[in-house]
């Protein structure tokens, strides 16, 4: 073998070294990755490439755990658009964007992103964030594109799970059509705007369930959301973003919240000794958190037979179909209101606050201004602070019904009904606070 020959062969074997070194966790332009190739995180978490769910025969581009024996996927690229055999290909275009094309070179899905890059290349982070990155930048909010910002079921540790006020994307999850189908399901979770911001779970256009508004501490209709040992979280709500963050407090742990087919919003733990996936908790507990379960001003007790019973001052709207356990269609009141002649408020501790998609709110305000501002207005038909933190702080009213509330036995919180002034027996020669805890604002 002549010297040219030789430097040739060295040259060929340092370049396929190079080729591996750089698949080991990154896609590079001119060297996709095909069906059969994946690509893993440096620290081996999370590996990217070809699967077929279930029992289907199609093909996907995902990310799927990689240290657990059951190796559940996270993030689905073209889960509308699935191959029917094993030519795809995913690469990296010079622009900076992702593209994954069949064996026609027709385009299944692709990436997008506002700037064009230098040096693009796609790597794969142990937080199972796939990142379109410019050179050797692996800051993901430097990114030119990321796949945390676009989630599929799963909500894992360290993504945002809410809203960029600035751009408008709106990350939330949307389930499975089925175990053998990652193609959009019925059901859909995130951050509602309207209104004072609050989770909800959708089946459709229906509300499904209904975890609430942050209330500082927690979600109002979450309250087994507490600070713990394994997970820490974090909400933020400034004027570029509103979002939703959890964080391991210990890296050992391999934890997941999933959105399944059915419509329940669960969080799962690797355990080794089992070999298995654990239940560590559901947002949805029991029949009250069914969303309206006991229609408009009714308020669910789940310890109480019947679970629904109207708020005080209301009664049923059908009284024989309350009878019979059906309380759809809710309460109206007994003694209709009279802004003129002076209306009360009841005070309600420890439950779930009302829906708040057709709510006001103002965070500055304090609990005896809002108290205020709702009587001033005769539409107004609660309020309640909307942080609970300390002595308690911002102002929230509500306009028309009450919708989804619901009884807890901890960690709930408190809100103001408008009554009648007859329903609260209230003498309005002053103002006062009474051990029944009714209020009365001159």
């Amino acid at each position: 073998m002549d010297s040219l020959t030789t430097v040739a062969v060295i040259f060929s074997y340092v370049l396929s070294l190079l080729r591996i070194s750089m698949a080991l966790d990154t896609i590079i332009v001119n060297q996709p990755i095909t069906d059969g190739e994946t690509i893993t995180s440096a620290g081996g978490s999370f590996e990217l490439g070809f699967f077929n769910p279930g029992n289907s025969k199609n093909r996907y581009l995902g990310i799927w755990y990689k240290k657990a024996s059951k190796k559940p996927v996270v993030w689905v690229a073209n889960r509308e658009s699935p191959l029917t055999d094993s030519s795809g290909v995913l690469k990296v275009t010079q622009p900076g964007i992702l593209v994954l094309v069949n064996g026609t070179n027709g385009i299944l899905w692709n990436s997008t992103s506002s700037r064009s890059a230098q040096d693009p290349n796609a790597q794969l982070l142990d937080s199972g964030n796939l990142i379109m990155r410019n050179g050797n930048d692996s800051d993901p909010e430097n990114s030119l594109w990321q796949s945390f910002d676009y989630p599929c079921d799963t909500l894992l540790p360290g993504m945002k799970f809410g809203w960029n006020r600035v751009t408008g994307l709106d990350r939330h999850l949307s389930s499975w059509r089925s175990a053998d189908d990652p193609s959009k399901g019925n059901f859909t979770y995130g951050i509602d705007l309207s209104g004072f911001p609050q989770l909800l779970l959708k089946n459709g256009l229906a509300v499904a369930f209904r975890p609430g508004p942050w209330n500082g501490i927690r979600f109002s209709g979450i309250p087994q959301l507490t600070i713990n040992p394994v997970y820490s979280y974090e909400f933020v709500s400034n004027e570029k973003e509103i979002y939703f963050m959890y964080h391991l407090v210990n890296s050992s742990v391999v934890m997941r919240n999933v959105l399944t087919p059915d419509g329940y919003s669960r969080r799962f733990t690797w355990t080794d000794q089992k070999n298995e996936w654990s239940l560590y908790s559901t947002a949805q507990r029991d029949d009250c958190d069914t969303y309206a379960i006991c229609g408009v001003n009714g308020i669910c007790k789940i310890n109480e037979s019947p679970k629904c019973e109207c708020m005080k001052g209301f009664r049923p709207k059908i009284q024989s179909n309350w009878d019979m356990a059906d309380w759809s269609n809710g309460c109206i009141r007994s003694t209709r209101l009279d802004c003129q002649k002076g209306d009360g408020f009841e005070k309600y501790s420890g439950v779930k606050l009302p829906d708040t998609q057709s709510s006001w709110f103002n965070e500055s305000m304090n609990l005896k201004e809002c108290a205020s501002l709702c009587l001033s207005n005769c539409s107004c038909t609660a309020y309640a602070n909307s942080d609970i933190r300390g002595a308690g702080s911002g102002c929230l009213l509500w306009f028309g019904g009450l919708i989804d509330i619901r009884d807890f036995t901890q960690n709930g919180q408190e809100f103001y009904v408008r009554m009648a002034a007859s329903e609260l027996g209230m003498d309005f020669s002053f103002s006062y606070l009474r051990n029944i805890n009714l209020i009365q604002i001159s």
